[in-house]
This record gives structure tokens, C-alpha cells and sequence, in this order.
């Protein structure tokens, strides 16, 4: 089991296991590599990971779980969720926001559920109404800085299921400026345009 953490474009993977793929990003050249489990270990990796010339990283420690724990606490944490959303032809809704192919997917509210939350950005960003609610797919993480303050995002994505012809409006508010409905080839041509994270699902699950 690993964590994938993207910060911007650059993935940083938090790791138990030194496979081959981690030993390839390792050994690149705009690569980085860390095994220090500490506060100060942590924070050069943080660093390290913002240079615009990283390709990858990875932070190995054999406990996963607590090199988990002791990198979430350098961070605020915000909990979103989202939706791969599927109409009756089996096309895929995909939004333009901020200059990028995206998926739906927002903020949790306070007392608010998961699957509550990804049900309700569908309905806020998209104007798709009456979405049946699938499984769950996986668990993103990206981080930003906000305020002066570290940012980590993780995303909870379920596969949905929209009923009938339904009104698209794009929320203008959060920068929304056009929705549409993708087969596997159109599909194809946005993933160029598409954040890094948002093109492993489509990947993974499309």
C-alpha cells in the first residue's frame, strides 16, 4: 500500500515498500528520495517537493501508517467529494474550471456525510439533479498552500448514475465555464488538459 500525494503536477508517494517503480522515480534525476521520519525530515521533503524541477518523490518508513500520521500533522486537512458521473449512453460529465478539464467534487460541510457531500457538489456545479449514488471508487490527495498555511485535500470519488436527459448549468461561482458529456474518444483528446490527478481516475476508472 502507498499514499500518492500530488503537489501541483509532481507526485510524492509515501511508501512501505521500495518496488521497482519506486526505485525508478528514486534514481531519476529530478527525482528525491527520503526515509527520515522526523519533523525536520519531513519539512525538507515538503520543500523539496515544491521546486518547480521535481519530477517525484518518495518517503519510505516501514510503519505506513505512522509516517501517515506524522505527515498529516504538518498539514491543514479538508475533506472533499466528488463524483464520476455516467448519463444512460455510459458518457462521463466532465466540467472546464480554471483553465483545466476537471470533475465535480467540492468542500464537506459541517455534519454533512461523504457521500451526502459528493451528491451535492454533482448538484451545485453541474445542475444534475436526482443522481444515483454508485460505489466508492478511491481517496485523492493534492496539496496547496492558502493563506500562508499547507493544504492537504483528500477527495473521496464515487461512481454515479444520472437518470434521463438533465439540464447542465455550470456553477459561475466557482469558476465553472462549460460541462459536457464525454464518450472514450473526446474523453481522450481532454486528458491532456486535465490536472494530473483528475487523469489517474479517468485512467483508473473510465
Amino acid at each position: 500500500m502507498r499514499y500518492k500525494i500530488y503537489f501541483g503536477d509532481h507526485p510524492l508517494y509515501l511508501t512501505d515498500v521500495l518496488d521497482t517503480d519506486m526505485q525508478e522515480i528514486m534514481h531519476h534525476d529530478d527525482g528525491v528520495y527520503m526515509d527520515e521520519l522526523s519533523n525536520a525530515g519531513i519539512k525538507s521533503m515538503i520543500h523539496e517537493m515544491k521546486l518547480p524541477q521535481r519530477h517525484a518523490g518518495v518517503f519510505f518508513h516501514e510503519d505506513l501508517q505512522a509516517l501517515h500520521k506524522a505527515f498529516w500533522k504538518h498539514f491543514l486537512v479538508i475533506t472533499a467529494a466528488g463524483g464520476m458521473v455516467y448519463n444512460e449512453r455510459s458518457e462521463l460529465l466532465m466540467i472546464f474550471r480554471r483553465g483545466k478539464w476537471d470533475l465535480p467534487k467540492g468542500k464537506l460541510d459541517p455534519g454533512e456525510s461523504i457521500e451526502a457531500c459528493a451528491l451535492r457538489e454533482v448538484e451545485e456545479e453541474t445542475g444534475v439533479r436526482d443522481t444515483i449514488l454508485g460505489d466508492k471508487l478511491t481517496t485523492t490527495f493534492h496539496v496547496y498552500d492558502e493563506y500562508g498555511k499547507h493544504i492537504l485535500k483528500e477527495s473521496h470519488w464515487y461512481r454515479m448514475q444520472s437518470p434521463g436527459v438533465q439540464m447542465l448549468e455550470a456553477q459561475a461561482s466557482e469558476q465553472i465555464t462549460s460541462i459536457e458529456w464525454t464518450d472514450p474518444k473526446r474523453r481522450k483528446e481532454l486528458l491532456a488538459d486535465c490536472y494530473p490527478l483528475i487523469r489517474d481516475l479517468i485512467v483508473a476508472f473510465a
